[in-house]
């Protein structure tokens, strides 16, 4: 294979592709018709969002998931859109090429198209962000169709919306049965709204298969099965920090131990005097 057909080098290909620009909801578009499968992962810092983008990460989502790995919350509910800005700032500047999307927390665009396209602004103008993400689908269609009206680029959530845990009486697969023709019909009304990409939470493979070849626009799956266009994982989850993860999390590293080992290392030495070293000590 040549070097101008190698998806790692070229320069049309979404994941690791071209580092002039940002990634666009357009080039996801692309990405689609081309048949190319790309990652997302969480970010919520500087730090580790210039590690993701320099991997070649398109897109970097600023997770309300930042209430449980961040602040320490047992669910998604009480971040704040004032937790999140100062997050979502952060990863655009530590970022030069990726996409940078901003979930709006509970609370923020539930209320009305309104009140979504001032939470949305100030992601937008405070923040940096690319985009926001929004869970539900037809009673958030007004909110949808609003921002994109705005100019504000809108990523939906549909299957698993933890935001609504409360409702669905726990973290449990959504779309089987009925339920599955109603997320179809979900999926299919929020792009007509304008939705540039839809997260599929926790459905069933074939259910995820299905909306992935009606839609038009990119599938970002996450506990749906191979079929999306895309996948999602929370970086704490995927690097072996969360002590008890989903089933649809594979871990890459064991940075939980890694961390672990090398705190206790540093401790030993303090203690025993070998920290610091003259090595490590101004004349």
């Amino acid at each position: 294979m040549s070097s101008s057909t190698t998806p790692s080098t070229s320069s049309t290909t979404l994941y690791g592709g071209a580092s002039g620009r940002r990634v666009t909801v357009r080039d996801l578009a692309a990405a689609k018709e081309r048949g190319e499968r790309w990652p997302m992962v969480t970010a919520y810092d500087a730090m580790t969002a210039k590690v993701f983008d320099a991997a070649g990460i398109p897109v970097l989502l600023v997770g309300d998931s930042a209430a449980m790995v961040v602040y320490g919350y047992d669910s998604t509910l009480p971040v704040t859109v004032g937790d999140l800005l100062p997050l979502t700032a952060a990863v655009v500047r530590g970022s030069s090429r990726a996409l940078v999307v901003a979930d709006l927390p509970f609370g923020s665009y539930q209320g009305s198209p309104q009140q979504a396209l001032e939470s949305a602004a100030r992601f937008m103008k405070e923040a940096g962000a690319h985009a926001v993400k929004l869970e539900g689908g037809r009673r958030v269609l007004p909110q949808v169709e609003t921002l994109v009206s705005a100019g504000v680029p809108v990523m939906a959530h549909l299957g698993l919306t933890p935001q609504s845990v409360n409702v669905m009486g726990g973290y449990r697969v959504q779309g089987r049965g009925q339920a599955g023709a109603e997320l179809m019909a979900d999926a299919k009304d929020l792009e007509r709204a304008g939705a540039f990409a839809v997260v599929l939470e926790c459905v069933p493979a074939d259910l995820a298969q299905r909306v992935t070849t009606s839609l038009a626009i990119p599938t970002i799956g996450i506990g749906a099965g191979a079929a999306t266009d895309a996948q999602v994982l929370v970086w704490q989850d995927l690097m072996g920090l969360t002590p008890r993860p989903a089933k649809f999390v594979k871990r890459y590293a064991d940075l939980g131990a890694e961390l672990d080992r090398a705190v206790r290392a540093f401790a030993d030495d303090v203690v025993s005097g070998a920290f610091p070293a003259p090595e490590h000590t101004y004349g």
